[in-house]
């Protein structure tokens, strides 16, 4: 089953205006530095304390904000931190609903296939690879691509539509270069 990209956009602008109304603008990139902090500190004892004043970490990016990376690490319970784990049941939940990841004609994309071959594994690396480096742009922005595009251009933030532009703009040769042969 496939969702028509007309309905997909109207219901995750929905969704989008929901969480803007109900709670925050949507943004996860900051909970990856959350996780990285609660691995840190499993790992690590000490990493995150808790004072009078709040919470610090030995780690100036944890400790800044007045502790407010530490606090979040050591009570991760909080709508950003379950937010993230339930986009990755989700997406968890939509490939068990098309029948999971076996090999087949219908789970690798034809475009893909017709210019890298069959390998999962090479799919696979390169989906990380490209996660890697939009999630350490993100960071390098402060920001992700939900936070500053999507939240950003729903509430008319200039910096919105400037991240938006560059987005396309390295996007689109980018894909030009990967996906020369069409399907």
């Amino acid at each position: 089953m496939t969702l028509n990209w007309k309905t997909g956009g109207l219901l995750l602008g929905f969704v989008f205006f929901l969480a803007v109304l109900l709670v925050k603008p949507i943004g996860v990139s900051t909970q990856f530095v959350i996780l990285d902090g609660i691995v840190a500190d499993a790992v690590s004892p000490g990493f995150i304390t808790q004072t009078e004043d709040g919470y610090t970490s030995t780690n100036a990016y944890m400790a800044k904000l007045d502790g407010k990376y530490a606090k979040s690490a050591a009570n991760p319970l909080n709508y950003s931190f379950i937010f993230v784990l339930a986009m990755m049941a989700g997406a968890f939940l939509s490939v068990r609903a098309r029948g999971g990841l076996e090999r087949g004609e219908g789970t690798m994309p034809a475009l893909w296939r017709a210019n890298f071959g069959d390998s999962a594994a090479k799919r696979y690396a390169v989906a990380f690879l490209g996660g890697f480096v939009v999630l350490y742009g993100a960071r390098l922005a402060g920001g992700c691509t939900s936070g500053h595009m999507m939240s950003g251009m729903m509430q008319t933030a200039l910096s919105g539509y400037i991240f938006a532009a560059g987005a396309f703009a390295a996007a689109i040769p980018v894909a030009l270069m990967m996906y020369k042969k069409e399907a």
